[in-house]
């Protein structure tokens, strides 16, 4: 693929928060009364849209002020344990390779703007974006699509010069409805043999997903 730009999903794919994510899961399910989760259980039930994945867990159709109460719950107990959290192997430098090789990066995130943009900073890595997006609503959970698109056009984006860097199905289906090409990392939510259902390449690191993308 030829490629001059790369958008960088956050959790699971540049900030380790595995078990943090589920710690926060498990708060969900103690709330809504559910034996608790393995990380290789929530991986094998890990989709999008979110609310529909809860559903399977829970075992039950929730209405909306369930849903929110399911993702009032993940966040507290997220945000409580946030700090934690380090960045993937490996991160920092590829970000500064990257731009050093005269290309450039983007951050989109389904993660609360309002939440991400500051942790970003914390880390050191808000130079290295050009543009950093997170979710402007209270409740989460949609696809990455439409916001994927928005993304690349307040950027004036070619999406076949775009790469995506996640690590869920949900980033490769975003990329292909964008027009853009996609990597996998299997550092977060998803199994290897889930991402490599799409048809996406995918490799074990981020380092790794760069390597791919020199001539």
């Amino acid at each position: 693929m030829s490629v001059s730009h790369v958008v960088w999903d956050w959790n699971g794919t540049l900030l380790d928060d595995n078990q943090v994510v589920l710690a926060a899961v498990n708060e969900v399910c103690a709330g809504f009364g559910r034996a608790e989760l393995s990380w290789p259980e929530w991986q094998a039930a890990y989709a999008r849209p979110l609310r529909a994945t809860y559903e399977r867990i829970l075992g039950r159709a929730l209405d909306d002020e369930e849903w929110a109460r399911v993702d009032k719950l993940f966040h507290d107990r997220y945000d409580a344990l946030l700090h934690t959290c380090g960045l993937a192997a490996g991160v920092t430098d590829a970000l500064r390779q990257w731009n050093e090789s005269g290309r450039s990066q983007s951050l989109l995130s389904m993660w609360f703007h309002t939440r991400l943009t500051p942790t970003i900073e914390e880390f050191g890595l808000t130079q290295y974006f050009a543009r950093i997006d997170g979710l402007a609503g209270d409740v989460g959970g949609d696809s990455k699509a439409d916001s994927l698109i928005r993304h690349l056009e307040a950027q004036n984006l070619n999406p076949a010069e775009v790469v995506l860097i996640g690590d869920v199905v949900d980033d490769a289906h975003a990329a292909r409805s964008a027009g853009a090409h996609s990597i996998l990392v299997t550092t977060g939510a998803m199994s290897r043999s889930a991402l490599e259902s799409t048809g996406a390449p995918v490799t074990n690191t981020v380092t790794e997903a760069l390597h791919l993308l020199e001539p």
